[in-house]
């Protein structure tokens, strides 16, 4: 066999064993989960009347804020869901479970990619859930063409992959499992002071920098742009921008770490 069939096959293997163990121990998967369900509801169900109304200038419309709000939801999944990550490689590292891979007859990179690869198709699959839950609480999209879905995905696959290199690269460094979930809480934390609740036009203007230069906004705008129809303007290539960036930067980073000697 060629070295990439070898590759290839070792990649298989190990994204194999990561799938595995999500199936296994869903739990961490579920609570990841949990949390865009939920502010999906709270948001439409709780407060979808009074943001719509402060959105529509004193109209309350929740299925219009419904439809404003999914595309960030979903963005935030993909924010959460890339934890277990983290998580993942923290363990498998602390265990010596790599080392003990370092050891074996084995590609070193399909370690790695095993997990990337693993964490990328949860992510999409987790984006697919919590839309089918808006789905079923009113979220349309009749304004999507084909290749506007076609798109989206891409760009939910696109963006899932750049979150997935950081958080493999911060669970890398993460001393235990704990310290790589406290590590990727940006990932958390970003899509919530993003454009995802509220337009960037009704921040402070203290706030809206923020907001404004970082890389969930634009993968927001884009998105809701090809479920909506609504403007995209240059979010578009900042989205692709963002993700290309912290693609190369987060496995620069993760090879870098996974070469190094252990101690």
């Amino acid at each position: 066999m060629s070295s990439l069939s070898l590759a290839v096959r070792d990649a298989n293997t190990m994204l194999r064993r990561n799938l595995l163990h999500a199936r296994r121990y869903p739990s961490l998967t579920l609570n990841l989960l949990l949390t865009p369900i939920v502010l999906l509801l709270l948001f439409v169900y709780i407060f979808g009347d009074v943001m719509s109304a402060g959105m529509g200038g004193g109209h309350a419309d929740r299925s219009a804020y419904l439809a404003y709000l999914v595309p960030g939801i979903l963005m935030m999944t993909i924010g959460g869901t890339v934890v277990g990550a983290a998580v993942s490689v923290s363990t498998d590292m602390a265990e010596g479970i790599v080392a003990r891979f370092r050891t074996m007859a084995i590609h070193r990179g399909s370690v790695i990619i095993g997990h990337v690869v693993g964490s990328v198709l949860q992510s999409v699959a987790s984006v697919v859930l919590v839309g089918a839950v808006a789905v079923a609480i009113g979220f349309r999209s009749t304004d999507a063409t084909a290749l506007e879905w076609l798109a989206a995905l891409g760009l939910v696959a696109l963006v899932a992959l750049a979150l997935t290199w950081i958080a493999v690269g911060m669970g890398m460094v993460s001393p235990n499992a704990e310290a790589a979930s406290n590590n990727t809480l940006p990932l958390i934390v970003l899509p919530l002071i993003s454009s995802a609740f509220v337009p960037l036009d009704a921040m402070p203007g203290w706030f809206r920098p923020i907001a404004e230069y970082q890389p969930f906004t634009p993968a927001i705008e884009t998105l809701r742009g090809l479920l909506l129809g609504s403007e995209i303007g240059n979010n578009g290539w900042l989205a692709l921008g963002w993700c290309v960036g912290l693609s190369v930067l987060g496995y620069l980073w993760t090879k870098a770490v996974f070469n190094r000697d252990p101690k």
